[in-house]
């Protein structure tokens, strides 16, 4: 099968493209040729997708049209309206690559399975990708078949490690040098990575699997290791062979507030607590959770040791002052009350 990946260089395109070649099938990538990835040699074309005409025009352009197309970049309505009018009457397949952020927060029940309400959106990111979707799925059946895959925090070889304060590789020194880590909350709310190469192989499942059965369905794919936010700096340091990781809890609202722009994250995904159903993608797309967290981990910052990625904190961070603070105004404020009365 010929497969046409849409943004072929991202974390999760690479391991998609990879993949697909060790399955047999034959891969080109649409990228805008500013990212170098380590992909295998396929076939290259440039274009960006967000140039509608000349995308559109590009796509049509190509000989032989491609089976299937994996869309790895599309963030909004008017990327999917332009995917449609691009692929209309040339592919069979269409893989959208969208996100559980399309879930309203809190869900009213976990696990959350594919049928959860999707509005009010919880960020504009996910109020992009939800309307993405209708139109994608408005042209399912019609214009060619359409398979939605929801992935969560997906992490691994060309990325970070995300944290409370953000994505900023310093969070590894900081973990292995003993160094404060702000914790959102109390540090029990539920998070769960997986790895790249686990996602990547739902994708592929995608487009090998039977359309009669995948077609106009949307799929969870998401990890099967859902762990507490304080477990999670606790694997990340035992995983790295570094000391128990020095945990300062903060509460949400006050991060908001003294960091509003370094807690975007927070205030969209990291402070709900949720556990995704994933069974549907196991039994149709062959899902499988094989890379376990401590494992992903090494592999990641092997990865950012190898490429020189690894930021060193320099000084007294806005980290270190900020768990510096919180203790002192917590000790203070323990400290007003005096002996607690018998």
């Amino acid at each position: 099968m010929h497969v046409l990946v849409v943004g072929g260089t991202g974390l999760i395109s690479t391991g998609i493209t990879r993949q697909l070649v060790d399955a047999g099938h034959e891969a080109t990538i649409v990228t805008r040729g500013e990212t170098t990835a380590d992909v295998p040699d396929v076939r290259e074309v440039r274009a960006d997708r967000t140039e509608y005409e000349a995308f559109e025009r590009r796509m049509r352009e190509l000989d032989p049209a491609p089976d299937a197309v994996i869309d790895m970049v599309c963030f909004s309505a008017e990327d999917a309206e332009s995917a449609v009018r691009a692929f209309e009457n040339r592919v069979d397949r269409f893989v959208f690559c969208s996100t559980i952020d399309v879930y309203h927060r809190p869900p009213p029940k976990n696990p959350v399975t594919e049928d959860a309400p999707r509005n009010p959106p919880v960020s504009d990111y996910a109020a992009g990708k939800t309307a993405a979707e209708d139109v994608l799925f408005g042209a399912d059946g019609d214009v060619f078949d359409v398979t939605v895959l929801r992935p969560w925090n997906t992490y691994g070889e060309g990325g970070t490690l995300v944290h409370t304060l953000g994505t900023d590789s310093s969070y590894v020194s900081r973990i292995r040098e003993g160094r404060p880590i702000v914790v959102h909350g109390d540090g029990t709310s539920l998070w769960g990575p997986c790895h790249r190469d686990d996602v990547a192989r739902a994708f592929v499942g995608a487009v090998e699997a039977d359309a009669e059965t995948v077609a106009g369905e949307a799929y969870n794919v998401t990890s099967e290791q859902t762990m507490t936010w304080n477990q999670y700096h606790e694997h990340v340091a035992n995983a790295l062979d570094a000391p128990a990781p020095d945990l300062v809890h903060v509460p949400t609202h006050v991060l908001r507030s003294v960091a509003p722009d370094r807690t975007r994250m927070l205030r969209d995904h990291f402070r709900y607590s949720t556990v995704f159903d994933n069974e549907k993608a196991k039994r149709d797309l062959g899902f499988e959770y094989t890379v376990d967290f401590e494992t992903g981990v090494r592999r990641t910052v092997e990865w950012l040791d190898d490429h020189d990625a690894v930021e060193e904190p320099d000084g007294r961070t806005f980290s270190d002052r900020l768990a510096a603070a919180w203790r002192e105004s917590t000790d203070s404020f323990v400290a007003s009350f005096g002996p607690v009365p018998e």
